[in-house]
């Protein structure tokens, strides 16, 4: 059966996918790593638990780290208007004028998307 060659029949392909869907010894190993990391999981649950100062320290940690990511992602906006900037200035006037007109109409239809969106 393994490796012998598919005919192509619907039937056959059905047959070969559900062979692969089906393969005992992935679903056990999918299975044991969930456990394995369900018991890891309620682990240090229950450690954090018990030194309420380390839980502390971990949530204060997660808050600074998300905090240094809202940094850079705002930082990454802020090189990337400043670049946008830098291309418009060395553009002819001419060509300035319409490009930032373009621009403008373009931030306002999205901006205008994503609040009918939100509301």
């Amino acid at each position: 059966m393994a490796g012998e060659p598919s005919s192509g029949e619907p039937i056959d392909v059905l047959v070969k996918s559900s062979r692969d869907l089906l393969r005992p010894e992935e679903l056990v190993r999918e299975a044991t790593r969930d456990i394995v990391k369900d018991e890891i999981r309620r682990h240090l649950e229950k450690t954090l638990h018990d030194d309420p100062q380390l839980e502390a320290d971990l949530k204060e940690a997660v808050r600074e780290l998300l905090h240094a990511r809202a940094m850079e992602y705002a930082a990454l906006v802020r090189v990337g208007t400043t670049t946008a900037r830098l291309g418009l200035s060395a553009l002819p006037p001419e060509v300035r004028t319409a490009l930032t007109k373009n621009l403008v109409d373009l931030i306002s239809k999205e901006l205008g998307q994503i609040v009918e969106r939100s509301l």
